[in-house]
C-alpha cells in the first residue's frame, strides 16, 4: 500500500511540474463551423498545428455545417462549443436555447454591399430602387444588408431583393443585379481580382453589430468552466498567431484546405489580410455591449424577435485569458 500510494504521489507532482497543459487525455470536441473549409479558419488550423488546443487537453475535429444546426445542438448540450456569428446568438436564446457567447473573432460584421462603380451607389441611401442579390432572406447577408438600409433611411420595401444563392459574383458581373450583398473578405476581393472596377458600402463602418464568435452553452459554462477557459484560450493563441504570422498561417492552412495550393495565392492571401483587419482588437475575443444592442435594436426591426432579451446572458467575457 505506501509503495502505490508513493507512486501515485509522484505522478501528481509530475502533473503539477507539467504547469497543467500535458492533461494526461484529450476530451474529444466536434467543432461545427458552419462553412466550407475556407482560409478564413486559419486561425483554428494554427491552433491545432501549433499545438494549442492539445495543450488545453482538447482534441478537435472540425465539422463544416449549417449555422442554425450549430447552435440548435449546443443548445442542446449534443457538443459543447461551435462558431457562429452573433444574430443567431439572439435568435435561438429567443427559442429557449441557452447557447452563450464566451470569445468574440470578428471585431467588425464582415457584411458589404458591393456594385459596380458607374452605378453611383456611394452611401446606404443611394440603394433606392436598386436590384440587390443576396443568397436569400436569411443569414448575415440579409442581416447586415437590413442594417446597412436602416442607416440609410431605408426599408426592404425600398430596393428590390433578388435571391440568387452564393451566385452573387456571377450576377455582379452579368449585371443581373445592380449590387450585391456579400462577405467583405471573400466576393469583393474576387470582383476586383476579375477588373471590376467597385465601390462598397461596408456595414461596419455604419453600423456595429455582434459578429462570428465561439458559443458554448449554460451547461458546460456551470459544470466544467475550465474547459470553455481552456477552449477560449487555445483559439485566441490560434488567432494571435495568424494575425502575426499571415504568411504562416497561409502555408498552414493549405493542409486543411484541400485546393488552396491550386487557388490563385494572391487572391487567398488578400482574403486573409482583410480578414486580420476585422479579426484584430486591442484585447482579442473581447465582446463590445453596443455591438449587442445595435444586433438586438437590428433584429427587433426586422420582427425576428418579439421582444429584447437579457443580453447579459447572451454574451460573456468572462473567459478571456
Amino acid at each position: 500500500m505506501k509503495k502505490g500510494f508513493l507512486l501515485l504521489f509522484c505522478f501528481i507532482l509530475l502533473l503539477s511540474a507539467c504547469g497543467g497543459k500535458n492533461f494526461g487525455y484529450l476530451i474529444q470536441e466536434r467543432l461545427p463551423l458552419g462553412y466550407i473549409p475556407d482560409i478564413q479558419f486559419s486561425p483554428l488550423y494554427m491552433a491545432v498545428q501549433r499545438g494549442y488546443f492539445r495543450d488545453a487537453g482538447i482534441q478537435v475535429t472540425f465539422d463544416y455545417s449549417m449555422e442554425t444546426d450549430i447552435t440548435a445542438l449546443v443548445g442542446a448540450d449534443q457538443i459543447q462549443f461551435g462558431v457562429v456569428s452573433g444574430e443567431q446568438v439572439l435568435l435561438a436564446r429567443a427559442q429557449g436555447l441557452p447557447v452563450v457567447y464566451v470569445a468574440a473573432w470578428y471585431q467588425q460584421y464582415p457584411v458589404s454591399v458591393v456594385a459596380k462603380s458607374d452605378q453611383g451607389i456611394h452611401t446606404p441611401s443611394d440603394l433606392r430602387g436598386k436590384a440587390i442579390g443576396l443568397p436569400g432572406l436569411y443569414g448575415a447577408n440579409y442581416i447586415g444588408l437590413r442594417a446597412l438600409l436602416h442607416a440609410g433611411g431605408l426599408s426592404e420595401s425600398d430596393v428590390k431583393l433578388d435571391s440568387i444563392q452564393y451566385t452573387q459574383v456571377e450576377a455582379l458581373a452579368t449585371d443581373r443585379d445592380q449590387a450585391v450583398s456579400v462577405y467583405t473578405n471573400n466576393e469583393p476581393i474576387q470582383l476586383r481580382s476579375q477588373g471590376y472596377e467597385l465601390t462598397e458600402l461596408r456595414l461596419a463602418d455604419y453600423v456595429p453589430l455582434a459578429s462570428n464568435g465561439l458559443i458554448t452553452n449554460e451547461k458546460t459554462i456551470s459544470e466544467n468552466p475550465d474547459l470553455v477557459r481552456r477552449m477560449v484560450k487555445a483559439f485566441l493563441q490560434g488567432l494571435a498567431d495568424v494575425i502575426a504570422d499571415p504568411a504562416g498561417a497561409y502555408e498552414i492552412s493549405k493542409a486543411y484546405v484541400e485546393n488552396l495550393a491550386q487557388l490563385d495565392p494572391a487572391v487567398q492571401k488578400q482574403k486573409l489580410a482583410t480578414s486580420i483587419e476585422l479579426w484584430k482588437a486591442d484585447r482579442l475575443g473581447y465582446s463590445q455591449q453596443k455591438s449587442w444592442e445595435s444586433m438586438q435594436s437590428v433584429l427587433l426591426d426586422m420582427g425576428l424577435l418579439t421582444q429584447p432579451l437579457n443580453l447579459s446572458k447572451a454574451f460573456t467575457n468572462d473567459f478571456l485569458p
